[in-house]
């Protein structure tokens, strides 16, 4: 794989969620190794530090069970900028979450460098969940939630999140590993056209050919690839260190495999690493897995790998 220079934001981001943990994420990456892992690789490794936000205007929505908004919005905010910047700075911007509300900034601040570009923006979601509940569809209130309504445009956010310079189309969005989908997201999903593989698709028909078929459309677009990997992506059997599990996840080859044809393909420009929570895990286990499944992506191969010992 050709050396890239991979930028490292931290993204303590914990209000989209319902348990707190998420804020330890960025520094429990770091501490599995994720730096030097990629290091080893070739890779020049640059870590901007953790972003932080600044109190900004007070937000509010009709939604009674919509919670921490204004905070939320500040780091959609702070994110979109550091997202843009990592982007102009090097060729792999890896964003360290935090939970999955953290897209709220990372994908239009991506979107923005790709436009930029003259790119087509592609998102892979590879999440338990497929977070497009709007502000009004939520009943949970939990942000992390209603990231995918709002960067493909979806009505409802004015005056409340940022503004898109330009939404991602939905139909370049591809989720695969649902498992989890509200009545409201169904339809959602259902009414955009977005491209969903859930776990039945999976054992059916495997994780090669939706991946394939998604990659060969990126590819043909000459499009920019933006992946998001939330924890409970995985079976929580190998991947307990989250607050939003659900069982029958991916498995640990099929995880790589999706890693391994992502390198492949040459088309990944950033990645959101998102939804691990340290205070769950068990003696790193699931942060040690996450570095290991960056790594796959950034070129690692199997017979690169060694025996761990947990």
């Amino acid at each position: 794989m050709t050396p890239k220079t991979c930028i490292l934001v931290g993204a303590p981001v914990q209000s989209g969620a319902s348990q707190p943990g998420c804020i330890m994420g960025p520094d429990a990456f770091r501490t599995a190794g994720l730096a030097p892992t990629l290091e080893a690789l070739g890779h020049t490794v640059v870590d901007h530090g953790n972003a932080a936000i600044t109190h900004g205007p007070d937000v509010s929505h009709p939604n009674s069970s919509v919670h921490d908004l204004s905070e939320t919005v500040a780091w959609a905010t702070t994110l979109r900028e550091a997202a843009f910047r990592a982007c102009q700075s090097g060729d792999m911007p890896i964003f360290l979450g935090g939970d999955h509300s953290l897209s709220i900034g990372t994908v239009p601040g991506v979107s923005q460098h790709s436009e930029a570009l003259g790119k087509e923006q592609f998102v892979l979601w590879l999440d338990a969940h497929p977070d497009i509940h709007t502000l009004d569809s939520t009943q949970s209130g939990n942000l992390h939630g209603t990231p995918v309504s709002y960067f493909t445009g979806q009505p409802g956010f004015e005056k409340v999140y940022p503004e898109l310079s330009k939404a991602v189309p939905p139909q370049n969005v591809c989720m695969i590993g649902i498992r989890s989908v509200d009545p409201a997201e169904r339809t959602f999903l259902s009414d955009l056209g977005v491209d969903v593989h859930d776990m039945r698709s999976i054992d059916e028909h495997g994780i090669r050919r939706p991946l394939k078929a998604f990659l060969e459309r990126v590819e043909a677009a000459n499009g920019a690839l933006h992946v998001s990997l939330d924890v409970d992506f995985l079976d929580p059997e190998i991947a307990p260190a989250v607050g939003t599990t659900v069982p029958g996840g991916a498995t640990f080859r099929e995880a790589h495999l999706v890693m391994e044809m992502l390198c492949d393909s040459g088309l990944v420009g950033s990645l959101d690493l998102v939804e691990l929570n340290p205070f769950l895990d068990e003696r790193g286990r699931t942060a040690k897995l996450m570095v290991d499944l960056c790594a796959s992506l950034l070129g690692r191969q199997v017979l690169d790998r060694k025996t761990r010992s947990y």
